[in-house]
């Protein structure tokens, strides 16, 4: 999707080619646990703290690597990267609500605050979700976005340089492009 804008990424778990990266993209597919596990096998984590905390390097974390950066999980028993201050649950509905879980599929959101990753993102757009858990932000001021599927979830967060969405913009046409778009160009 980066390259379809003419912006140059590169696909890697290599901590130097990380070192030398200008923005960061945390993807995700799987269980909260397993991907911890991944970081720390790969030995991710120090490089990546350094990279986000301490030299503020732009984040974008994406389903899971959204979930990642919070506190903890009720997937599992891992503690998380702690990038902003929230905890990923399951999703929970009402008692007169029933919805299959994972909820998949297309979502409109509502922008809660003005931030550059949702710069020109329409009334219309609408964005691709496959979710089980999803990320509640102990500070309302650092949600960027809302949804809702039988509840009102938190769809993106910005916080400083750490921002996440529970959809996935790579998978969400021209409408998550523009996501992608104001992820990357931005230069601050």
């Amino acid at each position: 999707m980066l390259k379809k804008f003419g912006e140059l990424s590169v696909i890697t778990s290599d901590s130097n080619e990380i070192e030398k990266s200008d923005k960061l993209i945390l993807p995700g597919v799987g269980a909260f646990d397993q991907g911890m596990g991944y970081l720390r096998e790969l030995g991710l984590i120090e490089i990546l703290r350094k990279k986000v905390q301490m030299e503020k390097t732009p984040i974008l974390g994406i389903c899971l690597g959204m979930q990642l950066m919070s506190n903890s999980s009720e997937e599992g028993k891992e503690n998380g990267l702690g990038w902003i201050d929230a905890k990923t649950i399951k999703l929970k509905f009402p008692s007169d609500v029933r919805l299959p879980i994972p909820n998949m599929g297309w979502n409109s959101i509502e922008i809660k605050k003005e931030h550059y990753l949702m710069k020109d993102i329409g009334t219309e757009s609408r964005f691709y979700f496959v979710h089980s858990y999803h990320v509640v932000c102990n500070n309302e001021q650092d949600v960027l976005a809302t949804s809702n599927y039988g509840i009102t979830f938190n769809s993106a967060f910005a916080k400083d340089n750490v921002m996440g969405t529970q959809f996935h913009p790579e998978k969400s046409l021209k409408y998550g492009m523009n996501v992608l778009r104001n992820f990357a160009t931005y230069r601050g």
